[in-house]
């Protein structure tokens, strides 16, 4: 039999236009290969979310690494490093940035989450990637409960204290809890009473366009009235 490997959105396309054939490649392809041609095609949609390209690099790098597997320890960390070359060749990126993507995929999926909702920044959630599972839980508490998320130097922070065995839940609690640059002024309501008003599918990101559009509508009624 035949499998679709890239292409699914065309033929979709074709599908939904009538018609009854589609110009294809055939190739004879092993499962890795498949999947490299599979993951080179899907990372160039335009909207991809930070978690898919993180993946799609770990499974890119799982497929190389077996195709180039070796017994002996030292070409199979060599074998590692032309892997993660290759895939930051492929997309345009240095091989340290794949490393940073791949890393997402230890994040817990609350935390990654927020990474595609744009509520942890890129860098930031890079460093909370190495905290322990159990830690990034507790991070998550500590985060609800202050109303904040991490900058880089905070992410930073915790790992510190998460590799040096000190990372307990006041430590991230009293990290949490700092000032940062620019929010003197900050107002911050809490999620258990925003989620009273929206339904429960509703994002954070969905949740933030709503309020802003009717604080809009809002001002433009006050503006009005004081024209009056």
């Amino acid at each position: 039999g035949y499998e679709l490997i890239s292409g699914h959105r065309l033929k979709r396309a074709s599908e939904l236009a009538g018609k009854e054939t589609l110009p294809c490649i055939v190739r004879n392809l092993d499962d890795d290969a498949a999947t490299i041609i599979m993951v080179d095609s899907n990372i160039q949609r335009e909207n991809i979310l930070p978690s898919e390209r993180a993946f799609a690099f770990k499974l890119k790098l799982e497929a190389i690494k077996r195709q180039g597997s070796r017994t002996d320890l030292t070409s199979m960390q060599l074998a590692q490093k032309l892997s993660v070359e290759i895939i930051g060749d492929d997309a345009g990126i240095s091989k340290d940035q794949v490393r940073r993507f791949i890393r997402l995929t230890e994040l817990i999926t609350p935390l990654l989450d927020m990474v595609d909702n744009k509520n942890i920044a890129f860098n930031p959630a890079v460093e909370l990637s190495f905290l322990k599972p159990e830690e990034q839980r507790q991070l998550l508490d500590a985060m609800e409960m202050e109303q904040s998320t991490p900058s880089l130097s905070q992410a930073q922070r915790l790992k510190k204290f998460s590799q040096e065995g000190k990372l307990t839940f006041d430590v991230m609690s009293a990290i949490m809890s700092e000032e940062k640059k620019g929010e003197v002024d900050k107002v911050t309501l809490k999620g258990d009473q925003l989620k009273r008003y929206f339904p429960k599918s509703y994002t954070p990101q969905q949740m933030e366009e709503t309020i802003i559009k009717l604080l809009e509508t809002w001002s433009r009624k006050r503006q009005h009235s004081q024209e009056r």
